[in-house]
């Protein structure tokens, strides 16, 4: 599902325009972008957490001539799902 399906959904399932669910799904989005930005997490009860990781600077491996190679520290998002997301596709 892209973007365009989902705020179709939306739209539908709030009996709104597509416009208006666009704006409500760009918000959101930019508001979670926000908190991700300022190192906050985001809990979403019952379906999970974004969170910001930090990974070190570390020294790699060049697969084709085994050559060291360095690996610059990094962020990355994580999504940690909730309990109740994770029991529904391992049953």
């Amino acid at each position: 599902m892209n973007k365009k399906q989902l705020v179709n959904k939306i739209a539908t399932a709030m009996s709104q325009s597509k416009a208006d669910a666009e704006r409500m799904f760009d918000t959101i989005t930019g508001i979670i972008l926000d908190c991700l930005k300022n190192d906050e997490a985001v809990k979403i009860a019952g379906f999970g957490t974004y969170k910001v990781a930090k990974r070190k600077a570390r020294i790699g491996r060049n697969p084709r001539t085994g050559e060291q190679i360095q690996i610059s520290a990094s962020q990355k998002v994580k999504f940690l799902p909730a309990k109740g997301l994770k029991d529904m596709f391992n049953k």
